[in-house]
């Protein structure tokens, strides 16, 4: 199946309302996912707005013995660094649900980036096509950890990254190619400060982001931001 460069922008009136919608999204992706596959491979963004959408994922029913958890990116910190995409995540989210300890699998960044992303692949060898992977959008344009100017490495399903223009300069990303072999895309864009990089994604300007695709296209849940 040919990549549908087609983003689906969708504008919400509250943070509360895009939570929700996200929340929604993921939910259904999950029970569809499980019906067809019997599980659900879910790959998770950091920042502020997946965190107040995985706070109201603890408080939800669903079939968390079947759900697989993924990280598009981490930071290459200790393990208990507040920093840690991981850490937020476990702390707003899966410390709370019944998810099987052995089906969260978080980036090892602490054993720095070119171990830590050398595991990581191993960890995703066979694994089949993610069903939802979600995303944040810079202010640059970067996603996950693929940030503006810097070469795409696609070498592995899980790369490390260098000179990262926001602290700390390691990181360690799932590459782009692996990031496109999934069913959905949701991309999670909230406050004023992203309007540029919006603004250039959708006038055809290449950053980072549109690196994204999937064979499904890509949804973009907005707030805080005009679609001009």
């Amino acid at each position: 199946m040919s990549l549908n460069p087609q983003a689906r922008w969708h504008t919400f009136s509250s943070q509360d309302e895009i939570n929700q919608a996200a929340l929604q999204r993921i939910l259904k992706a999950a029970d569809e996912a499980i019906a067809k596959y019997g599980d659900f491979l879910i790959v998770l963004a950091g920042g502020s707005t997946p965190k107040a959408v995985y706070q109201l994922l603890a408080k939800a029913d669903a079939d968390w013995s079947k759900w697989h958890v993924y990280h598009n990116d981490d930071r290459c910190l200790p393990v208990d660094h507040v920093e840690r995409n991981s850490k937020m995540a476990r702390e707003a989210w899966l410390d709370h649900v019944a998810i099987p300890p052995s089906q969260i699998h978080d980036i090892p960044a602490e054993l720095g980036n070119v171990a830590g992303a050398k595991a990581y692949a191993e960890t995703l060898k066979g694994v089949r096509t993610f069903d939802l992977v979600i995303l944040g959008l810079g202010e640059d344009g970067h996603t996950a950890s693929l940030f503006p100017g810097q070469v795409v490495d696609n070498s592995a399903d899980a790369v490390p990254v260098y000179n990262s223009p926001k602290p700390p300069a390691d990181r360690i990303t799932i590459s782009q190619q692996r990031l496109n072999n999934t069913h959905e895309v949701m991309f999670l864009v909230t406050g004023a400060g992203k309007q540029e990089a919006v603004d250039h994604w959708r006038n055809g300007v290449a950053i980072p982001a549109t690196l994204i695709q999937s064979p499904n296209g890509v949804d973009v849940y907005c707030f805080g931001v005009t679609l001009k």
